[in-house]
C-alpha cells in the first residue's frame, strides 16, 4: 500500500515539474531576455531544486506536522525556509562550481541576490501547492463519484436480488394452486415457469435490454396468471412503441402487473378485470395498470408491497425526471408511471 501510495504522488509531479520549468522558461521567452540558451540551463538547475524540497515539504512533511507537536512543526517549517532560501543560493553556487549555473546580468549585492530567490522559492512553492490542492480536489471528487457510482450500482443489485425472488415466489404459489387441484394446467405453467427461468438467469444481469424482451417476459407471466382463472378474467395488454429496441432496465415494469394480478383481480369476486398500456414516444415512457380490487374506494388500506417499494428505489437511482402515482378508486386501482428515459443518471 506505501508503494503505492507513493506511486500516487509521483503521478502528479511527473507532469507539474515539467510545467513548472516551462512556465519559467516561456516567461524568460516572453521578456527576451538575452542569452536564452543559458537562460534555459539555469531554469531547469533551479526547478531540479525547488521541485525536489517542494515534493518533500508538501508529500510528507506537512502530512506528519500537527499541533500536538507546535514546537517541533515550527523547526522544521524553519528548516524549510532556511532551505528555500541559503539552500538555494547554495544550490546556484554548485552550479557556478560545476559550471552549470552560469550567472547572467550585472553583479547584484549579496542582500539582493538572496532576496530575489527568496522571492523565486516562495513563488515556485506557491504553484506547487495550488495546483497539487486542485488536483487532489480533482481526485477526490472523482473517486466519490466512483464510490457513489459502485453504491447505486450495489443498492440495484440488491434491490434486484429481492425482486426476483418475490416474483418467483408469487408464481410459484399460482402452480402451487394448480397442482393441488390436480388441474392438468399444472405442465403447462411449469414450462412457463422455466421459460422465465431461463429470462431471468441469462437476460436480466445486463443494465438494460430491449423493451421487446420485456414485452415477452410481461406476455408469458400473463399467460401464466390466466391459467389460474377461468373466463370471467378480462385482461387487455397492449402497446403502442416507436421502436421496439429501446432500452429498458429488465424487470423494471413487472412489479406493477404482478401486484395487479396478487393483490387485484385474485381477491375481486365479481367481473375481475386487469388493463395495461405501454406506450414508448420520444423517449417518454407512459405505463398503466388498471385492475380491479373488490371493495369501494373508501373500505381497506393500501400497503405499498415490496415490489412497488423497490421499483421506487430503483426509479430513484436510475433517472432524475419520473413519476409513479398509484390510486385507489371504486373497485378501481391504478398505478401510472411515467418515465423520461433520457433522464436516466
Amino acid at each position: 500500500m506505501k508503494i503505492q501510495s507513493r506511486i500516487r504522488r509521483y503521478e502528479l509531479y511527473r507532469w507539474l515539474v515539467p510545467v513548472f520549468l516551462l512556465l519559467n522558461i516561456l516567461q524568460d521567452l516572453v521578456e527576451g531576455a538575452g542569452d536564452f540558451p543559458l537562460r534555459v540551463i539555469n531554469e531547469i538547475w533551479l526547478g531540479i531544486f525547488v521541485s525536489v524540497i517542494s515534493y518533500r515539504l508538501l508529500e510528507h512533511t506537512l502530512p506528519k506536522l500537527g499541533l500536538k507537536n507546535a514546537l517541533y512543526s515550527f523547526f522544521i517549517l524553519l528548516a524549510y525556509v532556511l532551505a528555500y532560501s541559503a539552500g538555494l543560493l547554495l544550490w546556484s553556487y554548485l552550479g557556478i562550481t560545476l559550471h552549470i549555473f552560469t550567472p547572467l546580468g550585472n553583479p547584484v549585492p549579496m542582500q539582493d541576490r538572496l532576496g530575489m530567490l527568496i522571492g523565486y522559492s516562495v513563488g515556485s512553492l506557491l504553484f506547487f501547492a495550488v495546483v497539487r490542492h486542485l488536483y487532489n480536489y480533482i481526485r477526490l471528487k472523482q473517486h466519490a463519484q466512483q464510490l457513489r457510482i459502485a453504491s447505486q450500482q450495489a443498492e440495484l443489485n440488491y434491490l434486484k436480488s429481492q425482486t426476483n425472488p418475490h416474483f418467483l415466489f408469487n408464481t410459484l404459489n399460482n402452480i402451487y394452486s394448480l397442482a393441488r387441484d390436480k388441474s392438468d394446467l399444472a405442465p403447462e405453467s411449469i414450462l412457463r415457469l422455466s421459460k422465465m427461468l431461463r429470462y431471468m438467469l441469462y437476460e436480466t444481469s445486463e443494465p438494460y435490454i430491449a423493451v421487446e424482451k420485456d414485452l415477452k417476459i410481461i406476455d408469458d407471466y400473463i399467460a401464466l396468471e390466466k391459467l389460474r382463472y377461468d373466463d370471467s378474467l378480462r385482461i387487455n395488454f397492449n402497446h403502442d412503441l416507436e421502436d421496439m429496441k429501446q432500452s429498458l432496465p429488465p424487470l423494471l415494469l413487472i412489479p406493477l402487473v404482478e401486484n395487479a394480478f396478487k393483490h387485484g383481480a385474485s381477491e375481486t369476486r365479481e367481473n375481475p378485470f386487469v388493463d395495461i398500456h405501454l406506450s414508448i414516444k420520444n423517449r417518454q415512457l407512459f405505463f398503466v395498470v388498471k385492475n380491479s380490487t373488490g371493495e369501494p374506494a373508501g373500505e381497506g388500506n393500501f400497503n405499498p408491497q415490496i415490489g412497488l417499494s423497490n421499483l421506487r428505489r430503483q426509479l430513484e437511482l436510475l433517472y432524475s425526471d419520473y413519476q409513479l402515482d398509484v390510486t385507489k378508486g371504486d373497485y378501481v386501482f391504478t398505478a401510472t408511471l411515467k418515465i423520461n428515459l433520457a433522464s436516466h443518471v
